[in-house]
């Protein structure tokens, strides 16, 4: 096993890597929109949420050698689901066929009062 660091998405903010390299995949810890200039949340719209976490998630990737072309799963959490639309939209954006496979489910509560955290899964 292999951690994955970059100072180009938010640094771990518990016990955790921000990846790790195993068996040829890269197993991403879950990013919430976190600008990792700042260390704050972007704006609070799910648009602008969305795009920063999938840039975080992409930027992870980068580090360990790979984007998101080689994602093979996703998980999306969202706040509230009446965002998932929105949120799709912007995916739609990030990803293309054969789109990974992917879960969106809604959640309580995400650190920080984040609106969306995105997990993914890619090969190397």
């Amino acid at each position: 096993m292999k951690a994955i660091h970059t100072d180009n998405a938010p640094a771990a903010i518990g016990p955790y890597s921000q990846a790790i390299e195993a068996n040829g995949f890269i197993f991403a810890s879950g990013q919430i929109p976190i600008d990792p200039k700042t260390g704050n949340l972007v704006e609070k719209d799910i648009r602008k949420q969305t795009i920063q976490a999938i840039t975080n998630a992409g930027n992870i990737l980068k580090a360990a050698g790979a984007d998101l072309s080689k994602v093979v799963k996703t998980t999306v959490y969202l706040a509230d689901m009446n965002d998932f639309t929105a949120m799709n939209e912007i995916y739609a954006q990030y990803f293309s066929e054969p789109y990974p496979a992917r879960s969106a489910v809604a959640v309580k509560d995400l650190p920080k009062g984040a609106l969306v955290e995105v997990e993914v899964l890619a090969a190397k």
